[in-house]
């Protein structure tokens, strides 16, 4: 136990240390100086698949962005059957006489319908691949991939075009704020946000000396060039976690030498999706988790020693120590735990959660840990992928 226990302790220390800082939340967007240049062309492209319901509130976002010019939204209905393409049309018509009355330049909104999904093609991506193709017409400098559950700040598209063109960046993410409101969803929905660091730090994904690269799928701006360099979204057609493939696939375009793209947090622009129940986060999780180990059952079974080791030992450790009069080991147990807890908190803050969500991290770290087992059964019985009605073998 005393070996288990130094073990914890040192790879919580060697996390806050020198993985990048993944645990602060710190990265965001900066506002935007008041005297800039005229900002490139941009077409943001948004598959949707039966989202009615959020696009009054998620399409008006985008259709009333703040202080940028030469700007389109192109909506791919990925075959909807809520009327998806008529309330998008709805909510158009009424942008553009808000924009005559008010004598403003708002921008036009184009419509289509995709194809019927081919193999070897996940849906959304077979989506934004048609509305790329669609948008060339245009010649934009950058695509806007957001997805049709995302409301964007005012500014949102003017930071994210300030940075890229500051910086000189193919590829500049949000990983916006996802909905916390139900009981599941301020459980687990802040632990989600920092294991996604922790397994990606944004440190590392905005260095361009490593070779760390992840995206946020909601909200991704893109150079078209960047896009045209690794062959366009079809390099990476089959894949389920789509937006860490894109990344990787930008960062790495040319082999030897990483191009620079950038990863950060949003408070303002956010996600409409809920998650009112266990299974709906069970079900996104799990969707995944097993492609992010490479369908690999040793991977699966270092996890869930990893997890053991990281989140489980030092509450064991705690509970032990004091059980059995190691006041030693209570005490290595209890300094662990504190720095997981510790480690939560500037995430917990994001999402204007309690702090003592951090001491119960073991407990949510069992859940996650029960999810990706899920996943690997999932892909054992041939529903690994499912999603919205369809499902993916992944790869």
């Amino acid at each position: 136990m005393l070996i288990l226990t130094l073990l914890s302790l040192a790879i919580w220390i060697g996390l806050l240390a020198l993985r990048g800082q993944f645990w602060r939340s710190h990265i965001r967007l900066t506002p935007v100086p008041a005297n800039v240049d005229p900002l490139p062309t941009v077409c943001a492209i948004v598959p949707a698949r039966n989202e009615a319901e959020l696009l009054p509130k998620t399409l008006r976002s985008l259709l009333l962005q703040e202080m940028v010019t030469n700007f389109r939204v192109i909506l791919v209905d990925d075959r909807s059957d809520d009327g998806t393409a008529e309330i998008a049309e709805a909510i158009a018509a009424e942008v553009q006489s808000l924009a005559k009355e008010l004598n403003l330049n708002l921008p036009q909104l184009d419509i289509i319908t995709a194809d019927p999904l081919p193999p070897g093609w996940s849906g959304k991506l077979w989506a934004m691949d048609q509305g790329i193709q669609y948008a060339q017409r245009y010649g934009p400098v950058y695509y806007l991939l957001t997805d049709a559950d995302i409301q964007h700040h005012p500014h949102n598209l003017r930071q994210l075009l300030f940075k890229a063109e500051r910086e000189g960046l193919d590829l500049v993410s949000l990983m916006v704020k996802l909905r916390c409101q139900s009981f599941w969803e301020r459980l687990l929905i802040p632990p989600f946000i920092y294991f996604f660091q922790k397994l990606y730090p944004f440190d590392w994904v905005n260095n361009p000396q490593k070779p760390t690269a992840a995206a946020a799928g909601g909200c991704i701006l893109i150079r078209r060039q960047a896009l045209d360099r690794i062959g366009g979204l079809a390099r990476i057609k089959h894949t389920l976690i789509d937006d860490c493939a894109l990344a990787q696939a930008v960062k790495q375009a040319d082999g030897n030498d990483y191009h620079s793209i950038w990863l950060g947090l949003s408070d303002k622009t956010i996600s409409l999706r809920a998650y009112p129940g266990l299974w709906s986060i069970w079900g996104m999780v799990a969707r995944t988790a097993y492609t992010q180990l490479n369908y690999s059952p040793l991977l699966l079974l270092l996890t869930v020693i990893a997890m053991g080791l990281t989140y489980w030992v030092p509450p064991i450790a705690l509970i032990w120590g004091l059980a059995n009069h190691q006041s030693f080991i209570a005490l290595l147990g209890l300094a662990s735990w504190s720095l997981m807890a510790f480690s939560l908190f500037p995430t917990l803050s994001l999402y204007r959660q309690p702090p003592f969500l951090g001491l119960i991290l073991p407990l949510i770290a069992v859940l996650y840990t029960l999810m990706t087992l899920d996943s690997a059964l999932r892909h054992l019985l041939g529903r690994g992928g499912a999603w919205k009605g369809r499902v993916y073998p992944g790869g």
